[in-house]
């Protein structure tokens, strides 16, 4: 185990590099002026020798390679670098926000794995049922539903016909403080069209598996010997049947931070997607990098995790072959 993540460790170094450098080149080929939209309206009537001023205060004048590498060698030191769109540290910005995230992503994806796991063994219990053949239809269906239309369908259902969660936001409009009520209220609606937009993969995986469990010669035995149905299936079919699930975790990552981002903006969700739409657009280097490494670094430690799950519960894989 110790091996395994020791060679990802390295892997992973020369990743975030070729990401970071990416993410300068392409900011540097885009269309924005970082300058312009720093400035403001300012910018507009501003002399030309103030916008060149503003430019080399920035930074925005160097090459290329020297931004990106004076940008690395800083945050290297623990320095990510001033946000010219949220005028204070990288840092700050990030530490204000990815709390949330976090707490979205993570009760999204729990969302998606207990209730993807629980409808797929049933559903393979009873193959051709009703259940089966209505959950199957209604994940392939949410497979080709984009998060964003989701959502804006929750909010037109629950928030505005029925009235019964709110629209958005992380605390109610007149309140001024966040308390723990607020936020679980304005957690239930995002996280439940998130965990909903995750879930057909993770239903689909475990129906398949435990499915093709249940017709092995070990679950075969199991029943011959007198056990019961419940114990076949959670203590035997349901172990087998998970492992190839336990894959789909890394994999679905990208996915979830995508997902999320689209969330987090319908629902005006406190995270670090208007940071990231506003560090694009702007043309925001230290900010768009910054963020770009966080979510590479989430995709290939969730790709650690699923090899890591797998192995623990096959213990025929071996983490170090």
């Amino acid at each position: 185990m110790a091996r395994m993540t020791g060679r990802r460790a390295l892997f992973a170094v020369p990743v975030l590099l070729l990401v970071t450098f990416g993410v300068f080149a392409v900011a540097a080929a885009s269309p924005f002026d970082p300058v312009k939209a720093y400035a403001g309206t300012a910018g507009l009537t501003a002399s030309q020798e103030n916008l060149d001023q503003l430019r080399l205060n920035l930074g925005v004048d160097q090459p290329l390679v020297s931004r990106w590498w004076h940008w690395l060698t800083s945050a290297l030191t623990g320095d990510l670098g001033d946000s010219s769109v949220m005028r204070q540290p990288v840092a700050d910005v990030i530490a204000e926000r990815i709390g949330w995230s976090v707490l979205l992503a993570a009760t999204a994806f729990a969302v998606a794995i207990v209730l993807g796991t629980a409808l797929g063994v049933l559903a393979a219990r009873r193959r051709g049922g009703w259940l089966d053949r209505g959950v199957s239809s209604a994940a392939y269906t949410l497979e080709a539903a984009p998060a964003f239309w989701l959502g804006l369908l929750a909010i037109w259902f629950f928030a505005l016909r029925l009235g019964a969660l709110p629209a958005g936001g992380l605390t109610d409009t007149a309140s001024d403080t966040v308390t723990f009520g607020q936020v679980l209220s304005h957690l239930v609606l995002p996280a439940a069209v998130l965990g909903i937009s995750q879930l057909p993969w993770f239903f689909l995986y475990v129906r398949q598996g435990v499915a093709d469990a249940l017709d092995e010669d070990p679950v075969r035995g199991a029943r011959a010997r007198g056990l019961d149905e419940r114990t076949v299936l959670l203590g035997h079919a349901l172990r087998s049947g998970m492992l190839p699930m336990l894959t789909l975790i890394g994999s679905r990552v990208p996915e979830l931070i995508t997902g999320a981002l689209l969330v987090e903006t319908v629902f005006s969700w406190p995270g670090i997607a208007a940071a990231t739409v506003q560090a694009a657009t702007s043309v925001d280097f230290p900010l768009l990098a910054a963020l770009t490494v966080l979510a590479t670094a989430a995709v290939l430690l969730g790709n650690l995790v699923s090899d890591l799950l797998y192995g623990l519960a096959d213990p025929r894989v071996g983490f170090d072959g």
